[in-house]
């Protein structure tokens, strides 16, 4: 498999870690990567890229990690993370990511279960969780942040500077396409995490299969990465990025997202869907507060937006009001963004089409795809231009790419992305992987031949006692259109009726009480006032009208705090824990039907 830079074919690309001499040799990055310390950018050249990764091979290799043994890497995004990926790469040996927000316990078991040899940690708070996960082990823990009591990384790179580069070189040549480079411990929704077994040529795959559809100029543009590099989306995008010649910059927390767009100014970045209701909700409330022409302006503008169909004529009138909309308001929703987006790429969750449309017509192209950590991950991605968007759908297949719908709508998968297997349960991955064919557990339709739109999860769909089917995602995807709904589960398994439970926006609920002159005292106070219960059973009411009447929700419950992924009720990549969340509110839903 090789990979190729338009202008100049220069080298092939075989195994990920080739993409650094491949950098350097075509773009010769001044700033390849960077992260904020201390209120300054520090940032790593493509050559000082490839001197830390070597120097850290080598360190590796002079403790002893062989060829298929496991290292963790449990951090926050920043250079390091990248760095050690890619040395232990060079040397054969496996990377193990872990979200840093999971518990002490789930460590101790990947660390079981894979046989890691070494941890790499991001701070003191995940240390001390890697530290209980591996009492009684020899299992040993280096560190990014200097901490007292934990080794640090650069002291164990500092003992590969003396190594023997030839001996590298020669561990590197025997490396092959398809060797194993990963094993992601995927969060799940039940259960103990699986290990998907990744290759080199799985990844290689998919950056040719992905860069294509992006719309960013190579070797000039910048990327701001905050979603989770344990992640798939996240991992390959980066390795995407690298690829192009895009110069990466870590955000310094998901609080300062706003900000860091603002002083990088970058061309493109990966979210998920839950950010970019939260951008569009934070621009909302702050229509609400304009006065007189200016808010009319604004909501002007924004009815406008929510109309926008991008590969269909509106006629004369209708482009030149959204052509001065965009001058006097959507100009500022893209100085927000720093002024330089040319392409954002949504996954891991199902987007609002009315979120798709209204950045569409704001001159913000947001794209998005589908994949599964097994699909390496992609599988499906928009085309970023208005001609070839389809809202509502997940994009075209990626080249080499099978797709299949089964005879009950689950969509099957072929194709070099998809992986290994799971690690160490043969039975699991025989379950899933059927005569080369992936079985996804989405539900979906293919139209014009190669369009991809996601209806449901197969296991989470269900019946109503009166022997109805009932697809929740699309329905809650639909009712947290409101803005004052944050989250949302439909139930109803079994009974005659579907009825959800509520996590109100208590930032909406806020505004929508000072609007109202509405005195606000506290959130849980405020849910169990009688006008408050009757406004959002008319949001529900409006919301129903979209669904048939065995879909519709018939009873509700505001809950008081929000899901998370610590209180267990969220997966890391914010999807719900249905089990969990039944379990937990195991008596509110019972009220629901008594």
């Amino acid at each position: 498999m090789t990979l190729s830079n338009p202008k100049k074919k220069i080298m092939q690309i075989n195994r990920i870690f080739d993409i650094i001499n491949f950098q350097i040799a075509t773009y010769d990055k001044k700033i390849a990567l960077a992260q904020k310390i201390n209120g300054e950018w520090k940032s790593y050249s493509s050559k000082e890229f490839k001197s830390i990764v070597d120097n850290l091979s080598l360190a590796f290799i002079s403790v002893g990690i062989n060829e298929n043994e496991k290292v963790a890497i449990i951090s926050d995004n920043r250079p390091e993370w990248n760095f050690i990926d890619l040395a232990l790469q060079q040397i054969g040996a496996i990377s193990v990511p872990m979200y840093p927000t999971i518990s002490a316990d789930d460590y101790k078991y990947i660390f079981e279960h894979a046989e890691v040899k070494m941890v790499f940690v991001g701070n003191d708070e995940i240390y001390q969780k890697a530290k209980v996960a591996t009492e009684n082990t020899d299992i040993k823990i280096l560190s990014f942040d200097q901490l007292e009591s934990c080794p640090n990384w650069k002291d164990f790179m500092k003992s590969g500077e003396s190594g023997n580069l030839a001996e590298l070189e020669s561990k590197k040549e025997k490396i092959k396409s398809d060797d194993l480079f990963t094993i992601i411990y995927t969060s799940g929704t039940t259960g103990r995490p699986k290990g998907v077994m990744l290759s080199h040529r799985n990844i290689i795959h998919n950056l040719l299969a992905v860069e294509d559809r992006l719309v960013i100029p190579r070797g000039t543009s910048k990327a701001l990465s905050f979603l989770p590099l344990c992640h798939i989306y996240e991992r390959t995008g980066s390795f995407c990025f690298m690829y192009m010649g895009v110069s990466i910059y870590y955000a310094e927390s998901m609080e300062t997202i706003g900000e860091n767009l603002k002083e990088i100014q970058p061309q493109v970045f990966n979210t998920v869907p839950r950010l970019l209701e939260k951008v569009y909700d934070k621009i909302v409330s702050k229509g609400y507060e304009l006065t007189g022409i200016k808010k009319s302006l604004f909501f002007w503008a924004l009815d406008l937006g929510l109309k926008f169909e991008p590969n269909k004529s509106q006629g004369f009138w209708y482009d030149f009001q959204l052509n001065l909309a965009n001058k006097i308001i959507f100009s500022k929703w893209r100085e927000a963004l720093g002024g330089n987006i040319l392409q954002i790429n949504s996954g891991a969750s199902a987007l609002q089409p009315r979120l798709a449309r209204v950045f569409w017509s704001a001159g913000i192209p947001v794209c998005e795809g589908y994949g599964l950590t097994e699909t390496s991950p992609v599988v499906a991605v928009s085309v970023c231009n208005l001609r070839d968007i389809r809202i509502g759908f997940v994009g075209k297949i990626v080249n080499d790419v099978q797709v299949k719908i089964a005879e009950d709508g689950e969509i099957l998968v072929k194709g070099p992305n998809v992986m290994q297997g799971y690690y160490k349960q043969p039975d699991m991955t025989n379950e899933v992987i059927k005569e080369g064919w992936f079985h996804t557990g989405d539900i979906g339709e293919l139209h014009e031949g190669d369009y991809l739109k996601i209806t449901d999860r197969k296991k989470e769909m269900f019946k109503t006692s009166g022997g109805k089917y009932i697809a929740p995602q699309p329905m809650e995807n639909k009712f947290k259109e409101s803005s004052l709904i944050e989250q949302l589960i439909v139930v109803g398994e079994n009974k005659n009726y579907p009825a959800a439970l509520i996590v109100p926006s208590f930032d909406g609920l806020r505004e929508y009480c000072k609007h109202k002159d509405i005195p606000y005292t506290s959130d849980e106070e405020m849910i169990q006032k009688p006008d408050m219960i009757e406004k959002y059973q008319r949001e529900i009411d409006q919301l129903n009208k979209y669904f048939g009447k065995w879909e519709q929700i018939k009873r509700f419950k505001l809950l008081p705090k929000p899901w998370g992924i610590e209180s267990g009720e969220m997966t890391p990549t914010m999807k719900l824990k249905r089990k969990v969340i039944h379990s937990k509110f195991e008596k509110e839903i019972e009220g629901l039907y008594s």
